[in-house]
């Protein structure tokens, strides 16, 4: 029996650092500011950031004892619309981050060889994962 509880203990903690992860990169990357500014709702940050923190805990408890919310069709097709502009979000901060290595290759001067650089990073990622799927190197 303590087993299970012991279990249940790592596995939870887990699932909380890794959505704790997941909202300090959203946070960081300027989303929450962001939409705040667009709505002109800027005195609720710290409201939308607790808000994302409480659903990164609650999708975890979800995930971890497999909860089931019983809401019906219309809310669902909220949920999907809500998921949509959410994830619309996450591309548009991560289209800018990218944006970061441009300003950074021509501050370092680095005008030629840029293809290579980009293709050595794309390899290196794919390498990367595959070692880690077929061998479990990590």
């Amino acid at each position: 029996m303590w087993q299970w509880m012991i279990l249940s203990l790592i596995g939870g903690t887990a699932g909380f650092v890794i959505a704790s992860g997941t909202v300090a990169f959203v946070i960081s990357l300027g989303m929450i500011p962001r939409f705040a500014g667009i709505t002109k709702t800027a005195g609720r940050v710290l409201l939308y950031e607790n808000c994302c923190i409480l659903g990164a805990l609650a999708g975890t408890v979800c995930t971890l004892w497999k909860v089931s919310i019983p809401l019906g069709n219309i809310l669902l097709l909220v949920y999907g619309l809500l998921a949509g502009i959410f994830l619309g979000g996450w591309i548009i901060a991560l289209g800018e981050v990218v944006d970061i290595y441009a300003i950074l290759f021509r501050r370092l001067g680095l005008t030629r060889g840029l293809g290579y650089v980009i293709c050595c990073m794309a390899l290196g990622k794919t390498l990367g994962s595959l070692l880690f799927f077929f061998r479990g190197i990590g």
